[in-house]
């Protein structure tokens, strides 16, 4: 059962929003700035960026590290939790390697019921 509080319902809450696995996978080379995460990950606004990150660090995902320089500088890099999710996430892109022609035909193929 997958009750509205129940630890999987939690995680594929976290998974959902497009961006968290993105920037998860993005990260997982070890620790970037947000310029260069946007370069890498490419068609994500800074705005968008900036929320993802967040919602990362407020599920423990990923820790903020900020250097005491002039001008600030700010980096990101996952915790052993975010770690843990690579593995996760490299499988479901796997899923969608093998099987997203699959999922396109049949939405393709999709008539609505009248």
């Amino acid at each position: 059962m997958f009750l509205a509080d129940c630890q999987a319902r939690l995680a594929f809450d976290l998974m959902a929003n497009t961006w968290n696995a993105v920037v998860v996978w993005a990260l997982r080379h070890g620790p970037r700035r947000p310029g260069r995460l946007r370069e890498e990950i490419g068609g994500i606004s800074t705005k968008v960026l900036t929320e993802t990150l967040r919602r990362l660090e407020f599920n423990g995902l990923v820790a903020r590290r900020v250097y005491a320089e002039a001008p600030p500088r700010v980096e990101y890099e996952l915790t052993g939790l975010g770690r843990s999710l690579l593995g996760p996430i490299e499988a479901f892109g796997e899923w969608a390697a093998d099987h997203g022609d699959e999922v396109m035909a049949a939405q393709d193929r999709y008539e609505p019921a009248p």
